[in-house]
């Protein structure tokens, strides 16, 4: 795992925008390199706001979308189309604008899908065990570029701090009792995170900024699970002024004009 790298730009929209510009160019990469990419998406308002900027930018046409893997890091075990569902979500900013194939589009199980939210988290992961290769090292591909928000009490995903799913070794877990309404969610584990060849954390807002300070501090995963989100080869923070307000000093960053 090689150092994070933290990059910090002005406000949250020139955030976003900036996001949007680094994810596509980095699938554009990918495809010209491997013919298909993957991708695993996060919910929250940053997310959001990034994935309408790629809705919104005329270099989307450089990304095949019928060749990229959608995946989630998370879900809201609701009702299919529930507004509150992280996949309701990039459908309306994103997914429903562009030429993606449905067979490449993973979703996690929905609420009303029959199944209770542990079987929901199993079959999520037999279908990530299935798109696995033996090139990935393990029982869940190499995504390309995951997307991770942080929580003001430093959750990724649905990682709660102390929360027994920190210390889960499986790919998929199911949550009950998760401290942030919706109680009951799906979640990809750390090991599944950092299976991850780039984890991008995307945080805005001062009231992050004690939580960044801490995950780039050398603090516990436990106690702190953005502490433990990396990727194999690239783990990047990319921050707005006030989420980077708290940085720890003699921390290398790249300030963004």
């Amino acid at each position: 795992m090689t150092p994070p790298i933290v990059v910090i730009h002005r406000d949250t929209e020139v955030l976003a925008g900036a996001v949007a510009a680094r994810l596509i160019t980095r699938l554009v990469d990918v495809q010209a390199a491997r013919g298909v990419a993957s991708l695993v998406l996060t919910g929250g308002r940053v997310a959001a706001a990034t994935l309408t900027a790629i809705s919104d930018s005329p270099a989307r046409a450089a990304i095949d979308w019928a060749k990229l893997d959608i995946w989630w890091g998370d879900e809201r075990f609701l009702p299919s189309g529930d507004p509150e569902r992280n996949e309701t979500q990039a459908r309306e900013a994103l997914l429903d604008h562009v030429p993606v194939d449905p067979g490449r589009v993973h979703a996690m199980p929905a609420a009303d899908s029959a199944l209770e939210p542990e079987a929901a988290a199993e079959t999520y992961a037999a279908q990530l065990a299935r798109a696995s290769h033996p090139e990935h090292y393990g029982a869940v591909p190499m995504f390309d570029v995951l997307l991770l928000g942080v929580g003001p009490d430093a959750h990724v995903a649905s990682l709660f701090p102390e929360e027994p799913a920190l210390y889960e070794e499986r790919s998929v877990v199911a949550v009950r009792g998760a401290p942030k309404p919706p109680p009951t969610r799906i979640s990809l584990t750390l090991p599944t995170i950092r299976s991850a060849a780039e984890v991008w954390l995307v945080v805005s807002g001062e009231d992050k900024a004690g939580a960044v300070r801490l995950a780039l501090s050398g603090a516990g995963e436990v106690q702190v699970p953005a502490a433990g989100a990396r990727g194999r080869q690239r783990t990047l923070w990319l921050l707005d002024r006030a989420a980077a307000s708290q940085l720890p000093p003699g921390l290398e960053r790249i300030a963004s004009p």
